[in-house]
C-alpha cells in the first residue's frame, strides 16, 4: 500500500524510541555498578557510544534480515558474524592470527571498544598496578593492542557502517518487492 521508502523510514523512526530506551536504561544501571569514572562527561560519552552501537548493530540485523529471508538462517549468520567481529577485533583474543586480522577493519566491536576505552581513559593516565606502583593505562596489554588514539576514525567508521547497513537493507527490500510483482 505504501512506497518502500515511506515504509522503511517509518519503520526506522518508529523503532528508534525502543532502540534507544532499552540500551539507555541498561547502560545507566550497569555504568555505575561497574565502577567506571563517575564524571558526567565520561558517562554521557559512553552512553552515546552505546546508543550508536545499538543503531549500527540494528542496521546489520536489518540488512541480514532483508538479504536472507529465512529467519533461522539469518539468525545463525548474524551470530557467526558478530562472533567473528568480537574475536577478530581483539576483544577476547589479543593475538589474532594474521590471516584473519583484516576482520577488525569491518568489525563493529573493534570501533565501539576503542571508543569506549577512549571515553574512560586518556593517554598518559595511570592506574595502581602494585604496591606503591603505578602503570600507564596505554601499557595495559588489552589496551596496548588497540591503542587510545583514532577516536575520530572509529566514529567515522561506525557512521559509514550505519548508513551502509541500512542502505543494504533498503536495496534488498527493493529487490524483494520487484520479484513479488
Amino acid at each position: 500500500m505504501y512506497r518502500l521508502s515511506s515504509y522503511f523510514t517509518a519503520r526506522t523512526l518508529g523503532d528508534l524510541p525502543m532502540e534507544l530506551i532499552l540500551p539507555t536504561t541498561f547502560f545507566s544501571i550497569t555504568y555505575w555498578m561497574a565502577g567506571l569514572k563517575p564524571r558526567p562527561g565520561n558517562f554521557f560519552s559512553g552512553l552515546f557510544i552505546n546508543l550508536f552501537n545499538a543503531l549500527v548493530s540494528q542496521g546489520l540485523g536489518l540488512a541480514l534480515g532483508a538479504v536472507i529471508m529465512d529467519q533461522e538462517s539469518a539468525i545463525t549468520l548474524g551470530t557467526v558474524i558478530m562472533m567473528l567481529f568480537l574475536l577478530g577485533s581483539g576483544y577476547f583474543v589479543q593475538h589474532v592470527p594474521k590471516f584473519i586480522s583484516w576482520i577488525k577493519y569491518i568489525s563493529i566491536s573493534q570501533y565501539v571498544y576503542k571508543l569506549l576505552l577512549g571515553s574512560q581513559y586518556k593517554p598518559g593516565e595511570t592506574y595502581p598496578c602494585g604496591t606503591n606502583e603505578t602503570c600507564l593505562v596505554e601499557d595495559f596489554p588489552s589496551i596496548k593492542t588497540l591503542g587510545l588514539d583514532g577516536q575520530a576514525i572509529s566514529l567515522v567508521a561506525l557512521a559509514i557502517m550505519l548508513v551502509v547497513y541500512r542502505l543494504i537493507a533498503y536495496l534488498a527490500l527493493m529487490r524483494i518487492g520487484v520479484i513479488g510483482k
